[in-house]
């Protein structure tokens, strides 16, 4: 994506340093719900970029500081004057490249722990004095602290678990204030925002929804036309709403019914775009071309490939209907363009495909419209609720592009479809009618790609499985499985298997995120 379609924000910058963390993200998330802008960065961009930053948080990593593989910075960016708060490796990385020591600690640390705050420094801990309760992950400890720097925190086997720089606004914590699990870690952020940073919290999504409409006017000018390739999530619709709020009935929604979709939601996209919010759309019924190219696919890439090349060539036959569009818009979110990047630059290792980073192919001659390329999922329901969007759709669940293609572990035949269309309602509507759901990430079925023995009214049967699969996830990199209530289990197992022919037995995916993926395929 060129630099000139990209939508970008006006506010304090605050960077987030991602050296190969599973909590970068979280530590933005955090930042954000603060009321600051952050935007997580790799190391090796740092320097080019730290004058436009605010203040600057290196996260986590793996890795040990002294290693020569590890991920680094340049020392330079410590001379620019920027506040920074290194967390974990942040710390022991600053300690290491500013001449202190850093090794293998004699007592690792994992899980809770508690402080104590020493010295006379008031700003990260102000308000926090005494001994505070925190969450450590991590087996190398600060030996010997660089010039400059004292000690303002302390544990038994840590003597520098938090420190700072007597003359510069560079701070370090060996704990993860960013975690639930550090109760007072949040207020411990705001302090450094604003008390070191001189944060103003002038990131809110009231702010970004009129900052965004006259950026979309921008970029579009006054005559062309906008295609909104739309899914019926949450992602896709808001952005359409936003969209259609900055430039009218000049933006067509184009929405492919591929075959694949969840039980009624066809008809629900149409009533919801056409009576609802009264945004032009094509609807393209085309479930037969793409279940007949799917026969006989097992590979979960084979299909995600499949899908995708045949909603371009479909996409952009119905695209030919709208005259003077030359903007293609997404609902690409921050969590798909950071899954493309790595602490060390370049692609990270593909897990498996998204289908919206990059966009559709050049060749179909548009620019492309991402104005929530910069936002979390939380982000987005909070524009959709000040757009009016109503809860009951905001708080839904997160669906794939590929949708059940991919959560039909095997071969896509029409039968399979139809099985787990009506297992997958039945596990839907069990699951909200409990009412717990909104804490859920996502919900839904899996058809398993084996068939197992049972015995139904005293014959045996040898029919599909259909895997059940709930977790609680704040933004999808990281998820853990939803303890069902057992009443809850028992009444969508007993539906399934007396309501859907075909299926004879149900089981229950408890595996977490990593290190298994939330989708099965």
């Amino acid at each position: 994506m060129s630099e000139s379609t990209a939508v970008k924000v006006d506010h304090q910058r605050f960077f987030v340093v991602d050296f190969g963390s599973q909590y970068a993200q979280l530590i933005a998330r955090r930042v954000r719900e603060l009321g600051c802008f952050a935007e997580i960065v790799m190391p090796h961009d740092l320097a080019a970029r730290i004058d436009d930053a605010t203040g600057v948080i290196f996260s986590g990593s793996p890795w040990s500081a002294y290693d020569d593989e590890a991920p680094k910075i340049e020392a330079e960016v410590y001379d620019h004057g920027v506040p920074i708060l290194g967390i974990c490796y942040g710390m022991q990385l600053t300690t290491h490249l500013l001449g202190g020591e850093v090794d293998h600690a004699v007592a690792r640390e994992y899980g809770p722990a508690r402080i104590e705050v020493i010295g006379d420094d008031t700003r990260l801990f102000e308000g926090l004095e005494g001994e505070l309760d925190v969450w450590m992950s991590h087996g190398d400890r600060v030996e010997a602290l660089p010039e400059g720097f004292m000690a303002i925190a302390r544990t038994p086997s840590a003597p520098y678990a938090a420190v700072r720089h007597t003359s510069k606004p560079i701070y370090g914590v060996q704990f993860h204030p960013e975690v639930t699990h550090t109760p007072r870690g949040t207020a411990m952020l705001k302090n450094f925002l604003f008390g070191v940073c001189g944060a103003t919290g002038d990131w809110t999504m009231r702010s970004f929804i009129e900052e965004a409409c006259e950026k979309i006017r921008a970029q579009v000018g006054e005559t062309d036309h906008v295609i909104c390739g739309l899914s019926g999530g949450v992602d896709s619709t808001v952005a359409a709403i936003l969209i259609h709020k900055a430039i009218g009935d000049r933006l067509t929604c184009i929405f492919v019914d591929n075959g694949l979709l969840r039980k009624g939601e066809a008809e629900e996209v149409q009533t919801r775009f056409r009576d609802d919010y009264h945004i032009p759309l094509i609807f393209a019924d085309s479930k037969d071309q793409f279940l007949d190219a799917l026969e006989g696919v097992i590979d979960p890439e084979e299909k995600r490939k499949r899908i995708g090349h045949i909603f371009v060539d479909v996409f952009k036959h119905h695209a030919q209907e709208v005259e003077n569009a030359h903007w293609l818009a997404q609902g690409t979110l921050y969590p798909d363009v950071i899954e493309s990047q790595s602490a060390f630059g370049g692609k990270s290792a593909t897990i498996k495909t998204h289908h919206n980073v990059g966009g559709l192919p050049e060749e179909l001659g548009f620019e492309l419209l991402e104005p929530f390329r910069d936002l979390f999922k939380d982000e987005v329901r909070k524009i959709g609720r000040e757009l009016g969007v109503s809860e009951h759709f905001v708080e839904r669940q997160p669906f794939p592009g590929p949708g059940l293609g991919v959560r039909i572990a095997g071969e896509v035949t029409r039968e399979n479809v139809a099985v787990l269309q009506e297992a997958d309602a039945i596990i839907r509507e069990e699951i909200e009618r409990e009412g717990d759901h909104k804490g859920l990430w996502q919900y839904f079925g899996v058809l398993a790609p084996v068939k197992t023995v049972g015995v139904m009214g005293d014959e045996r049967t040898y029919e599909n499985v259909i895997a059940v699969r709930a977790v609680e996830s704040i933004d999808a990199m990281t998820a853990d499985w939803a303890d069902l209530p057992r009443r809850v289990l028992a009444r969508l197992s007993n539906r399934i298997i007396n309501e859907v022919r075909g299926v004879n037995r149900v089981v229950y995916d408890i595996s977490t995120k990593p290190p298994s993926t939330i989708e099965w395929e």
